[in-house]
């Protein structure tokens, strides 16, 4: 092997092991510790609610600059969303300042730290969400220190 082609395989093979660090840093096909709704567009009661606890170990900051927080490995929900009419949103509430991380159905990283109620709590909203796998990550701002949280998931308006 010529001196040029060791050197392109040796960074294409530190490009992947990069890579495969951040790629594996939130597993999507785990199962999600706090479980999967299963909702169609028109869903009753609106919102629904999730107790949970936010935070983990990782720092969400790892999968997009845009990403705050600490979260867990494992989604903390699994939304499987049939899409109608309606704009889809997506928040948390809680004393602590939570952030929150949406894998979508489109494959793509979604991001939030203080965008919903009270300043410190966050808010993804879809104006034309799709219909497919939404995995959810509430985190906590600051620390890896697990705090309680809602999750709340709404087409008509936040909480």
């Amino acid at each position: 092997m010529s001196p040029i082609a060791r050197i392109l395989a040796a960074g294409a093979a530190f490009a992947a092991v990069a890579t495969a660090g951040v790629a594996l840093a939130q597993d999507y096909s785990a199962n999600p510790t706090y479980g999967t709704l299963n909702l169609s567009a028109g869903f009753r009661p609106d919102p629904q609610t999730v107790n949970v606890q936010s935070g983990g170990n990782l720092n969400a900051q790892n999968l997009s600059s845009a990403c705050r927080g600490f979260i867990a490995n494992a989604p903390d929900v699994r939304l499987n969303y049939q899409a109608g009419q309606y704009q889809l949103m997506i928040s948390a509430d809680s004393s602590a300042d939570t952030t929150l991380v949406i894998n979508g159905p489109d494959g793509s990283w979604y991001c939030d730290d203080d965008g919903g109620n009270n300043g410190l709590n966050p808010l993804i909203q879809f104006n034309n969400p799709q219909s497919g796998q939404y995995d959810i990550w509430i985190g906590t701002y600051g620390s890896s220190t697990l705090q309680p949280a809602q999750l709340y998931i709404s087409e008509i308006g936040t909480r």
